[in-house]
């Protein structure tokens, strides 16, 4: 997969430091991950969080002209974990499927309802004038 804005990728820290860590990205490409991206927490020292050698999946925050990559550990675990729980729920991925099952269970509702209506004109209690 291309190393472009937005892609979410495997890498392997390869190395710690005070601001941040190093990570080996495909084709050998390395970005930086900054202390503020390692997790949804604050973070004092990223050695509490990572490993030099500890595979991570990042997502690519930017890439400039010189070839320096942004990267990010908490960017990539959240739309994971969005995936997963409308995965968990048994929530369509898109909006159209949203919206077709809606249109689905409206159908399904409204002809309920005209069911019901039209079985109580003729039904109990109704009475008729001789």
């Amino acid at each position: 997969m291309a190393i472009e804005t937005g892609n979410v990728l495997e890498g392997i820290v390869t190395g710690i430091t005070k601001f941040g860590a190093f990570v080996e990205l495909p084709e050998k490409k390395v970005g930086l991950v900054h202390i503020s991206e390692v997790a949804n927490e604050y973070v004092k020292d990223v050695h509490d969080f990572l490993e030099v050698g500890e595979k991570v999946s990042v997502k690519v925050l930017s890439v400039d002209d010189t070839g320096k990559v942004g990267l990010s550990i908490k960017q990539s675990q959240e739309n994971e974990s969005k995936k997963e729980l409308r995965r968990r729920a048994g929530m369509p991925a898109s909006f159209e499927d949203q919206l077709s099952r809606f249109l689905k269970d409206s159908e399904a509702r409204l002809s309920d309802l005209k069911r019901n209506t039209e079985s109580k004109r003729g039904g109990r209690g109704a009475r008729r004038a001789n």
